[in-house]
């Protein structure tokens, strides 16, 4: 009796992970571990289920490596803990991947890879309240707009 009853407690333990991560929990803005960019994650406008990730202030702003309003990732689905089915791409090297984004202990890991995750490359991201002062990124102009 003894053993079954440990049993079903230590499935019970098991089963749900403490603190188990909620698709929201990553939305905000997160700052780049190099400390040169600022990403915004937040629902996709044209699917709210899925976590679109943009840029939204960079070093170089107004620098012909600005990278303002780079799209940097979408991901389509949340499970198991992680944001899935989705790239990332990296303004870095022009290249998308694919990826998968976690959230442990307070800190966003956002992992690209090509084909199996365990091949891939996390990047570490803090959470930040606001964006930096300077310098700013500015507003996309419209598509056909006069420069």
């Amino acid at each position: 009796m003894q053993k079954a009853w440990w049993g079903a407690v230590l499935a019970s333990v098991c089963a749900v992970p403490a603190g188990a991560a909620e698709p929201a929990d990553v939305h905000g803005l997160w700052l780049t571990a190099e400390k040169d960019a600022v990403i915004a994650f937040a629902p996709c406008e044209d699917r709210a289920q899925a976590l679109c990730v943009q840029v939204v202030w960079d070093k170089d702003a107004g620098t012909p490596k600005d990278t303002c309003g780079v799209k940097v990732a979408r991901l389509e689905r949340f499970a198991a803990d992680a944001w899935r089915d989705g790239w990332a791409f990296d303004p870095r090297d022009g290249k998308k991947y694919k990826a998968t984004v976690r959230l442990r202990d307070g800190v966003l890991l956002l992992r690209a890879f090509v084909g199996v995750e365990v091949l891939g490359q996390t990047e570490r991201l803090s959470r930040v309240a606001q964006l930096p002062g300077q310098p700013v990124c500015q507003p996309a102009k419209p598509a056909g707009a006069a420069s």
